[in-house]
């Protein structure tokens, strides 16, 4: 496997229990808990979020590739900043579907975008014909950052996770730059 997987400005490696405070920043965060899918309370201290890192690095060896989470570190300091994720969408887990999440501190940077598009491009070396993302109608800056990825816009639904979402898709001649 080739992670990490490097950009201009981002590593993207597997998750260590080490990130907890950094991964705190972002899975603590409301702003960020409150657009996840599925539906996700705020991890509520850094004993949980331990708890949690933990059981991500006990599956990810477990998962067929392009599947599992991985955290999003700064190059320029090694700041852990965000995570991305592909896993399979309920309820048939056909699908398979890509997410992002980066600390409030640094939206609006180009971040989910650079790493996103660094993870897209891997997974499509993976025997991956297409991804999904899913986004709740009101979530701006999701929905923004599946556009700049190429996502093309499928349709609504209340398939996945029950909740009323719009979803996005990305194929390999989707893929801008």
């Amino acid at each position: 496997m080739e992670i990490p997987l490097k950009t201009d400005r981002l590593v993207i490696r597997d998750w260590t229990v080490d990130d907890a405070e950094a991964a705190f920043a972002v899975y603590g965060a409301e702003d960020v808990t409150h657009w996840l899918t599925p539906a996700m309370d705020r991890v509520g201290d850094l004993g949980a979020m331990r708890a949690v890192l933990n059981a991500w690095q006990e599956t990810q060896p477990n998962l067929v590739p392009p599947r599992g989470r991985w955290a999003v570190e700064r190059r320029e300091d090694g700041k852990v900043i965000g995570g991305l994720g592909i896993r399979l969408l309920p309820p048939f887990e056909e699908d398979l579907e890509l997410s992002w999440q980066l600390s409030p501190e640094v939206w609006g940077q180009g971040y989910a975008s650079e790493a996103a598009t660094a993870l897209i491009k891997w997974a499509f070396t993976q025997d991956t014909d297409e991804l999904f993302a899913v986004a709740r109608p009101n979530n701006t800056r999701a929905i923004a950052v599946a556009k700049r990825l190429g996502m093309q816009w499928v349709g609504e639904t209340e398939k996945y996770y029950n909740l009323r979402l719009q979803v996005y898709r990305v194929r390999p001649t989707d893929l801008i730059g």
